[in-house]
């Protein structure tokens, strides 16, 4: 008599994950072909998303630095296998979040005429997690705070810089230089706004910068150039 043959279809027609990474299958999860890699992708993606909503959710009620995993795991109503599939550690989670928001921020207001928006929309991410983004400065880690905020900034003013220099010849590490003196002006602000506890109004501070910088980048890379105005070829 031949041996049933396994009702688990082969690795040829199917993608494996870790249980791990859906936790609401108890074996292997099988995902048919037609779900693609996209709809694996998203499955974690919604995943992820719980263990963050749950971080915060923890954050309202105690210090970062006194949540566990343990915790995240059982407000979150899964595993602690789950999370580590998806993150290292509590902070990994910290970090994957705060990417997560910068990319929401500078969705769409990353121009020289739109930079004004832009930054707004990072003062008002940040306020929006202000639980999570004063938890984790004071009791864990301001240098990753700050890290956090120069990449998001950097992103905004870099992108501002390049479209200003379009048309002029300026070595990338002139425009790099520009958008650095920016950032740690911009990101040192944002810091004193965040020990203040975000008191003052964030359309107030953009105003005020906007009447102090206007026009200056231009002038910067003007400054900058290998082909100055009025220069012949």
């Amino acid at each position: 008599m031949s041996k049933p043959e396994s009702k688990r279809p082969g690795r040829n027609n199917a993608h494996y994950l870790p249980k791990a990474s859906r936790f609401w299958y108890n074996e292997y999860v099988f995902v048919p072909t037609e779900f693609s890699f996209m709809e694996v992708s998203r499955m974690s993606d919604i995943t992820k998303r719980a263990l963050e909503a749950s971080l915060k959710n923890l954050l309202l009620k105690k210090p970062v630095n006194k949540i566990t995993i343990n915790d995240i795991v059982e407000d979150c109503g899964v595993n602690r296998a789950t999370f580590y599939y998806h993150f290292q550690d509590i902070y990994a989670l910290i970090e994957w979040s705060c990417e997560e928001d910068s990319k929401k921020a500078l969705a769409r207001h990353t121009t020289y005429d739109t930079w004004q928006q832009g930054f707004l929309d990072i003062f008002r991410a940040v306020e929006e997690n202000k639980p999570f983004i004063v938890n984790v400065y004071r009791h864990v880690s301001q240098e990753q705070i700050i890290q956090y905020l120069y990449r998001v900034v950097y992103k905004l003013l870099i992108a501002v810089v390049d479209e200003c220099a379009s048309g002029m010849n300026v070595r990338e590490e002139d425009k790099k230089f520009i958008a650095d003196f920016y950032k740690y002006a911009f990101v040192g602000m944002m810091l004193e706004w965040i020990k203040d506890d975000m008191k003052t109004p964030p359309e107030r501070i953009i105003s005020r910068l906007a009447e102090l910088i206007d026009g200056d980048v231009v002038r910067m890379l003007n400054k900058c150039r290998l082909d100055p105005p009025g220069s012949t070829g």
